[in-house]
């Protein structure tokens, strides 16, 4: 120990660079915090869900919500989110005159985090969100879906949809779009980029496609 200058707290003074096993320290630090993270927050409701079908939660932007609504803008009927995270997408939509809406989410905590943004909002009791397997829930009721899903997904997410869903449903995709399905219209650009799948469509390009 050494006395600090006269005025100078000892905390103050900087200390000896890190060396090579101190800045391993830091990252194995830094990555039993992200493990951590994950399995305290994220992880409880992927357990049963097969790994290729697992989602890791990342938030909508504000211009990614924007550009999904805007593809659903003067449309009517249940509006699901599959995968609904913190639910800002479902609020916006019952904002937009989308009702029923409500959002299917397995994890616990983000269930948690949507219901109080709702009740925030002062929705509490007019959108819903349910803890459900979104490959289980029956989609044939649903008329507008939000789907903010990794690529790996969508193939079978895909045919779930084709086999459930009414003709006169719309299904909007933020991110990545449908690797086979031809948009009806799309909106923004890079990650923002929103794509409108009109179900009649869908269904009649791979009924050609299969003739």
């Amino acid at each position: 120990w050494e006395p600090s200058e006269p005025g100078e707290p000892g905390w103050a003074r900087p200390g000896p660079p890190l060396g090579g096993r101190g800045l391993l320290a830091v990252a194995v630090a830094s990555g039993a915090a992200v493990w951590a993270t994950w399995a305290v927050l994220l992880m409880p409701g992927f357990r049963r869900v097969p790994l290729r079908l697992q989602v890791p939660y990342q938030p909508s932007s504000p211009r990614q919500v924007t550009n999904a609504l805007a593809l659903l803008r003067g449309r009517a009927g249940k509006t699901v989110d599959l995968g609904s995270g913190d639910g800002r997408l479902v609020l916006e939509a019952y904002k937009q005159g989308l009702r029923p809406a409500l959002g299917y989410e397995l994890n616990p905590w983000l269930l948690c985090l949507a219901k109080y943004r709702a009740w925030k909002a002062g929705y509490h009791e007019k959108v819903s969100f349910l803890k459900k397997d979104l490959w289980k829930v029956n989609l044939s009721d649903c008329h507008n879906v939000i789907v903010f899903l990794a690529p790996s997904v969508k193939p079978p997410l895909a045919a779930k949809l084709l086999a459930e869903l009414p003709d006169d449903a719309r299904v909007v995709a933020g991110r990545f779009p449908f690797p086979c399905w031809t948009a009806s219209s799309t909106l923004g650009q890079g990650l923002e980029q929103v794509w409108a799948y009109d179900m009649k469509e869908v269904r009649r390009e791979a009924q050609g496609s299969a003739q």
